[in-house]
């Protein structure tokens, strides 16, 4: 059996980098929900999953994440990660710019029977609007 570690693993190489997002439906709960302050809308049930990340993937579409930590506790992974692409289509309603990102961020996931059925996800979107040139405010200081 798969560790709940191994499967969050998977979400982000398998189904976000290698675009199989066949897997969603072997490794995300039909119930599944994710809350993403960020997201333009909160993706429910595989499906709802499937268009999240077709929604980013089509914008970057050589979108990459890299795991830095996981951290595993009972029914719960914890992972810092970096997640880097170029901008090639739209992204709601900021045009393409074809400009390269690298924004960090953290998720929270939960499992039951070996499927992911809720997460949570924050990440530097002030950073990603630097970076693609739609906000002229500079950051300050360095995350820790």
């Amino acid at each position: 059996m798969r560790t709940n570690n191994e499967i969050a693993r998977r979400v982000l190489e398998e189904i976000w980098n290698e675009k199989k997002l066949e897997l969603v439906d072997d490794l995300i709960a039909p119930q599944y929900v994710h809350h993403d302050p960020q997201a333009p809308i909160e993706p429910r049930g595989t499906d709802g999953y499937k268009g999240y990340i077709q929604y980013y993937l089509s914008a970057f579409p050589d979108l990459h994440f890299t795991i830095h930590d996981a951290v595993s506790e009972g029914d719960t992974v914890a992972q810092r990660w970096t997640v880097t692409g170029t901008h090639k289509a739209e992204l709601g309603p900021i045009p393409q710019t074809g400009k390269r990102m690298s924004v960090t961020g953290m998720s929270i996931a939960r499992f039951e029977e070996g499927k992911c059925v809720e997460s949570w996800s924050n990440w530097d979107t002030l950073g990603l609007m630097q970076q693609l040139g739609v906000t002229r405010t500079e950051a300050t200081g360095k995350a820790a």
